[in-house]
């Protein structure tokens, strides 16, 4: 009777708890989806408008952060429909985008844009590993 009891109490915590995740992953989800929307008026600025001085540097990373974003919110759309669970292969989506972002920002050093490119071969490895039909839970 007494490890029932408990076990309730613990379901009661973890609902709490789950509920406290849920609303800050929404909370979160809101302020991502407004740094995607100045995101793309940044760009269309960018790509329209008479910004003097704006490389294809730049633009690539306003690109690219614009699909961080994106893929942020895909995460977060994720976690709800599968039942509350981060499939492991978004954040290496992520990963991969984070690193492609750092490479096109700071490329001035030959070594450790090889290492970045190895890391990203590293993850790629990693995707295809968690796609394989052993580790698939979806």
């Amino acid at each position: 009777m007494n490890n029932m009891k408990g076990m309730r109490h613990a379901s009661n915590i973890a609902w709490v708890l789950q509920w406290i995740l849920n609303i800050g992953l929404i909370a979160l989800a809101a302020v991502l989806v407004f740094f995607l929307v100045k995101e793309t008026v940044t760009m269309a600025a960018l790509m329209f408008g008479d910004v003097k001085g704006v490389t294809a540097y730049e633009l690539l990373e306003g690109i690219v952060i614009y699909f961080l974003y994106f893929e942020f919110i895909a995460l977060i759309i994720k976690y709800f429909m599968s039942g509350y669970h981060f499939p492991l292969r978004y954040f290496i989506y992520i990963g991969i985008t984070a690193i492609i972002r750092l490479i096109i920002v700071d490329h001035s050093d030959p070594m450790t844009t090889l290492l970045h490119a190895g890391a990203i071969l590293v993850l790629v490895v990693a995707l295809y590993i968690a796609n394989t039909e052993k580790l698939r839970r979806e």
